[in-house]
């Protein structure tokens, strides 16, 4: 879920300032299942990270900047906790059942540097952060992937010369 709810926030943050962008064209550009990738959406929608507009020039905007929607933002929403154990989570802790002390337990004191390396970087990470490092990767107007870009959604707004394919 993660990986197709960046994909698609990547595109809409690089379509920030061109109006909402329809869930088909989001599906279409980066190559996503329309209908999973509708329910990713709505969960986006629900947290505050998208807004959506009904009707004729409708579809999904950010709902914030994207210098201030990071990757660990997205991830806690689509899949929860980053916490691989519960002791150590920051949104979800549990003590461990079996855990007689959790100062003294290996296992937790290996998590939570895990956790907090994971959160060090995928807080620090925005959107307008991942389209930049893209750009830079990518020579004008090439797919990193080689693969050929889609036809046009009739009826939707040309895209930007520039395709940064994720």
């Amino acid at each position: 879920k993660s990986k197709y709810g960046l994909k698609a926030l990547l595109v809409l943050a690089e379509e920030a300032d061109h109006g909402p962008v329809l869930i088909a064209e989001l599906a279409d550009r980066q190559r996503l299942p329309k209908k999973f990738l509708e329910a990713i959406l709505l969960e986006l929608k629900r947290a505050g990270l998208l807004h959506s507009k009904k009707g004729k020039g409708g579809g999904y905007v950010l709902g914030r900047k994207p210098t201030e929607i990071t990757v660990g933002q997205v991830i806690r929403v689509l899949e929860g906790p980053l916490a691989l154990t519960p002791c150590v989570s920051q949104t979800a802790y549990r003590r461990c059942d079996e855990c007689p002390d959790e100062q003294a337990c290996g296992v937790r004191l290996a998590m939570k540097e895990v956790r907090d390396a994971t959160a060090r970087i995928l807080d620090n990470t925005t959107l307008a952060g991942l389209n930049a490092q893209v750009a830079r990767a990518c020579t004008p107007g090439a797919d990193p992937h080689g693969a050929a870009k889609p036809e046009r959604i009739r009826g939707a707004r040309p895209r930007r010369s520039k395709s940064m394919a994720i």
